[in-house]
């Protein structure tokens, strides 16, 4: 073995041990979401192990609550942009419980003409409330900005199917960020889906309920 190879492969397996040492869940998958890789902290998500993960698709295990982002992302790889993508997920964690979270996907290869493989990366936000866990409290023009932005909506498009200025959308989307503690509008709908004010399984998204406020 050459000098070259043999460097290679100690990073490799240097690389292979800080990627089974990280608490985050991380996986590689092909550029059609098939796995490839896990780390221990992804299968324990799924309530398994890392070799059982292997050849598993990422988004049945990781069901996307908004069917509008795969879309987008897919067309996205399909044109090779090479951008971060985010998928609002919910999956059933080995306790029994519904989990909801956030996949990021990172496409990498070594050169920009390489069909690509996926860095994906789950953020676990909480847990699908129990049925009769009353909803979050929100005013029934906040729960309509919500199903809208889950369906994919701009802020313009809110303003105009609520009658609301797009400085008054965005004045409830801050309110409603900072009383969730949400980082952006993926996390703002993951929210919503996990404080029941959203409707789970339907579409277009819908509040739960008109009581949601």
């Amino acid at each position: 073995m050459d000098w070259g190879r043999q460097e290679a492969v100690v990073w490799r397996n240097r690389a292979l041990a800080l990627f089974d040492r990280v608490a985050v869940p991380v996986a590689v998958c092909d550029v059609y979401g098939g796995l490839l890789l896990a780390n221990p902290a992804m299968a324990a998500e799924c309530g398994t192990t890392p070799g059982r993960l292997r050849g598993r698709q990422v988004l049945e295990l990781f069901r996307p609550l908004e069917e509008a982002q795969v879309e987008r992302i897919a067309q996205a790889l399909r044109l090779r942009h090479r951008s971060r993508y985010q998928v609002s997920v919910r999956w059933p964690a080995p306790d029994g419980t519904e989990r909801l979270g956030e996949l990021t996907a990172d496409p990498v290869s070594d050169t920009a003409d390489d069909t690509p493989t996926l860095l994906v990366m789950l953020r676990v936000l909480g847990e699908r409330p129990q049925r009769d866990r009353p909803a979050a409290r929100v005013t029934p023009a906040e729960a309509r900005i919500l199903a809208l932005l889950a369906e994919g909506a701009t802020t313009a498009r809110a303003a105009r199917e609520t009658g609301l200025t797009t400085d008054g959308v965005t004045y409830h989307l801050r309110r409603l960020s900072a009383r969730w503690g949400a980082a952006n509008r993926t996390e703002l709908v993951a929210r919503a889906y996990a404080s029941g004010v959203l409707a789970a399984g339907v579409w277009p998204p819908a509040p739960a309920s008109p009581s949601a406020g």
